[in-house]
């Protein structure tokens, strides 16, 4: 789920519907269909663009006005074998997309021109990658399973270069 002012967005797996509630009574204010949208996984915001954004399963991405509920597949990443969209967040440049596994990874796009502007693979071994954020520092935060104790660890962790990383938390 996602917020944009006074409206909470909502998918559900296996659904095309995107859910729109009020913050404040949590009363449905209608859904949006997506025809197309299979499996979503993950719901973000841009307050910028006032755009949501959406991952699919089939490693695609829509994107839906928050105005006047237009879409579009926005982004459908070629690599589907090997990278899948799982999660999403808004960053300082762009898009993060995570991939969970096959390998577990983070790419950046840009929401303007949908250019692959980076991509953060995590340090170390880990099992799953659930979810990145950017921090205002520019280091990633990273929510992921399998540490170098124990592969089925949950751990948070942060990406500080290409080369450094350390947990913040192993549970």
């Amino acid at each position: 789920m996602t917020q944009l002012g006074n409206m909470l967005y909502v998918v559900n797996e296996m659904s095309s519907i995107i859910r729109t509630l009020s913050v404040d009574t949590l009363s449905s204010l209608g859904d949006i269909h997506i025809q197309g949208m299979e499996d979503p996984k993950d719901i973000v915001v841009c307050s910028h663009d006032r755009q949501l954004y959406v991952a699919d399963w089939d490693c695609s991405i829509w994107r839906v006005s928050a105005d006047d509920h237009s879409y579009v597949k926005w982004l459908s990443i070629e690599s589907a074998d090997t990278f899948r969209v799982y999660s999403l967040s808004v960053t300082s440049r762009g898009l993060l997309v995570t991939s969970l596994r096959d390998p577990p990874g983070l790419r950046e796009y840009s929401m303007t021109d949908r250019q692959l502007l980076r991509v953060v693979d995590p340090s170390w071994d880990m099992m799953f990658l659930y979810h990145g954020v950017e921090t205002t520092r520019g280091t990633f935060v990273i929510c992921h399973r399998g540490t170098s104790q124990d592969e089925k660890q949950y751990a948070v962790s942060c990406q500080l270069s290409s080369y450094q990383h350390f947990s913040i938390n192993a549970f």
